[in-house]
């Protein structure tokens, strides 16, 4: 493999302001979205304290189960269901 001399880079002034005003430019806009997101999460805090007020209580296993759409059926019968007529 044959080597080369490296590459030569060099910083311009023109170089040099295009880097600022992309920089300032990209942290006005994620100063503008953590604003907006404060006051979102401000707003979503409020409304889910008040729906947590207003909601009866339920297990942490009955949540995630409402979430999920998930809805248990009760098992049918007790031991002679799983031994059929076998009495132990």
């Amino acid at each position: 493999m044959l080597r080369r001399k490296p590459t030569r880079l060099e910083l311009k002034l023109d170089d040099i302001e295009e880097f600022e005003g992309v920089r300032k430019d990209l942290e006005g806009r994620k100063k503008q979205r953590e604003e907006a997101e404060a006051a979102a999460g401000e707003e979503a805090a409020a409304a889910a304290t008040a729906l947590a007020l207003c909601t009866e209580h339920k297990s942490r296993e009955q949540l995630i189960n409402d979430r999920i759409g998930y809805k248990p059926q009760p098992k049918a019968g007790g031991r002679a269901a799983h031994f059929g007529t076998f009495e132990f």
